[in-house]
């Protein structure tokens, strides 16, 4: 022990000596200097980071580690100038500044710069008017009554330009595109250190929306193309409703290239005529796509998409299904309304084969819809439903015909369509049928949907959802068809079980599903780099026919998130809880186009 010590303590000995004869041999500078350092004293903060910039050395003045003395003998003599004129920003308009510049080294310098701010300058005199028709906007008399600088206040060139841009980008939001300050002054009294400032801003007329013209895609009518617009006619102008216009049309899946402008020089009585220059996608699509999800294994398809039927704008979308638990063939037809975009008239053939660990059925349905946009992110949704089904659920086996009318209303906000930080997405449904409509049983169900993303500190995010159904039957619950039941489990119900394994049982102990749902999810997430994050989760819920009845089922577990342009790939770990001999069971999901 005492040898190992002994050895260990020699051979450091032997490394400092090797250090100290190396530097006595190749001495190195282990504090070379630079060759020019600015040293500035007597300011702190934003003042002391603005004499800094105004202090930086220009290109030229340092090279290597050559200095050029005629130039930097310049430089110090404008240095106290400089510093004085990076202060007036912040209200010193009489400081007084010593500088001196000292030689280090052989060819190093120091600049030493003592700065003796003194007294700011006050605000004694303060006028800021609005002139013109927008001086009576209310939003526009609230800039004006809170203008960040007040009379006693220290003279801030930054505040008082912040108050300028903010009344002027009210002013061009409302329509003002002409708006100016003819008087714009700051009378500085360097003596009284006292200052007077006088703003007055013309709004000059405002502005209308004109005519609307489109060219580059002649193939769309233009009453179809008008659905995108956000604005109408004779409406007062506004930049992000333009702009807005510009998003609509570059999401609608029909052009690579969008340019809307408004021409203020062709403008007539205050309207300004606009144009939009558009560069089409291919009318017809054909994209095959593959992936896989805990919940429907592997999985394939083939996509056919004419976005320009009979050339009016209508859309047909045809799609084939394949994954190991469910195959299916969907061709849709939509006409578009042409009072926004989000309104529209659909008709939809289904034909479906699901086989999952709880049930198997087979369906056949025709379903009509009317989507009618209310406001900006809100939709509701008319339908109707004709529906054949044949199912096994346990021991049971059945059909059943279904005339399915319904009710939709959902509301959508987030500020992401690729990865959100923050909004929420509610819908809320009712459906129902009876036999004297035609249907083999009776019922009415309400479904209600939430899901909300609310951003943290540190780049994390509080993720929540939940759903909840409720059924009321004129008929037992063997006459109700798999589609109708619910069922709980799954990637995007309580993980940690499998896909639609939740629910009441029969007498056999197989799961066959309830009249009602309650699920709910709560998950926090921490974004890592751009594309990446990790999360926690717990997640709980299950299907039920009555209250006194319900069963709470819990899983927990972590997860990691990879954003993509088509949406995220996530893998989850979840353990069950709350149960005898709890299992883990992992949870993927991921698609892409190929």
């Amino acid at each position: 022990m005492n040898s190992h010590k002994y050895s260990y303590t020699r051979r450091h000995a032997a490394l400092h000596i090797f250090i100290v004869v190396f530097l006595l041999i190749f001495p190195v500078d282990l504090h070379a200097q630079e060759p020019l350092e600015v040293v500035i004293n007597g300011i702190e903060g934003e003042t002391l980071e603005n004499v800094r910039a105004a202090l930086t050395p220009p290109s030229g003045l340092v090279t290597g580690d050559t200095v050029n003395l005629p130039w930097l003998e310049l430089f110090v003599a404008d240095a106290p100038e400089k510093v004085r004129e990076a202060l007036e920003p912040f209200g010193y308009y009489d400081a007084r500044v010593e500088s001196s510049l000292r030689k280090e080294g052989e060819s190093s310098y120091r600049l030493l710069v003592t700065v003796y701010p003194g007294s700011p300058v006050k605000i004694t005199e303060l006028t800021v008017r609005v002139r013109g028709p927008g001086g009576d906007d209310e939003t526009i008399r609230e800039l004006v009554a809170a203008f960040p600088l007040k009379k006693g206040d220290i003279l801030l060139h930054s505040s008082y330009e912040k108050g300028k841009d903010l009344l002027k980008a009210r002013a061009v939001e409302m329509g003002y595109l002409d708006a100016d300050f003819p008087v714009h002054e700051i009378r500085v009294s360097r003596a009284e250190r006292t200052a007077r400032i006088a703003l007055e801003m013309e709004t000059g007329i405002r502005y209308r929306f004109g005519e609307t013209t489109f060219s580059g895609a002649p193939q769309y009518p233009n009453r179809f193309l008008g659905r995108y617009l956000d604005y109408e006619k004779g409406e007062f102008f506004s930049p992000k409703k333009l702009g807005q216009t510009q998003i609509n049309l570059g999401a609608s899946d029909r052009f690579k290239g969008v340019v809307a402008t408004a021409d203020r020089d062709k403008a007539e009585d205050s309207a300004m005529p606009v144009r939009i220059e558009l560069s089409p996608l291919p009318r017809r699509r054909l994209r095959p796509g593959v992936g896989y999800g805990t919940d429907t294994g592997v999985r394939g398809s083939v996509r056919y998409k004419d976005v320009n039927l009979f050339l009016l704008g209508h859309e047909l979308n045809a799609e084939i299904n394949v994954s190991q638990r469910l195959q299916g063939v969907a061709v849709a037809y939509t006409a578009p309304g042409y009072r926004d975009i989000n309104s529209s008239m659909g008709l939809q053939v289904n034909l479906q084969r699901e086989d999952t660990s709880t049930y198997t059925n087979r369906l056949a349905a025709l379903e009509g819809s009317w989507n009618l946009s209310l406001e900006r992110g809100k939709l509701l949704t008319f339908y109707a439903k004709t529906q054949w089904e044949d199912y096994t659920i346990g021991s049971q086996k059945s059909s059943a015909l279904l005339i399915l009318p319904g009710i939709r209303f959902s509301l959508r906000d987030f500020d992401s369509p690729i990865r959100p930080t923050r909004g929420y997405r509610f819908t809320i449904e009712a459906r129902g049928t009876h036999q004297y409509l035609g249907s083999s049983t009776g019922i009415l169900q309400g479904i209600a949907d939430i899901h909300a993303i609310v951003p943290l500190p540190w780049r994390f995010s509080l993720i929540g959802r939940a759903k909840t159904g409720l059924s009321l039957q004129n008929e037992p619950l063997k006459d109700l068809p798999a589609s109708l039941r619910f069922f709980a489990g799954g990637d995007r119900s309580v993980r940690g079980y499998g896909y639609q394994s939740l629910g009441p049982r029969d007498s056999t102990g197989k799961v066959i599903g309830g009249k009602n749902l309650l699920t709910t999810s709560i998950e926090l997430e921490r974004a890592l780099f751009t594309s990446w994050g990790v999360a926690a989760f717990l997640d709980a819920g299950n299907a039920f026919d009555s209250l006194s009845r319900f069963r709470l089922y819990k899983g927990a577990g972590l997860g990691v998130r990879y954003y993509t342009p088509i949406g995220a790939i996530q893998l989850d770990l979840a353990r069950q809880i709350g149960v005898e001999d709890p299992a883990f069971r992992v949870h993927f999901n991921v698609g892409f186009e190929l």
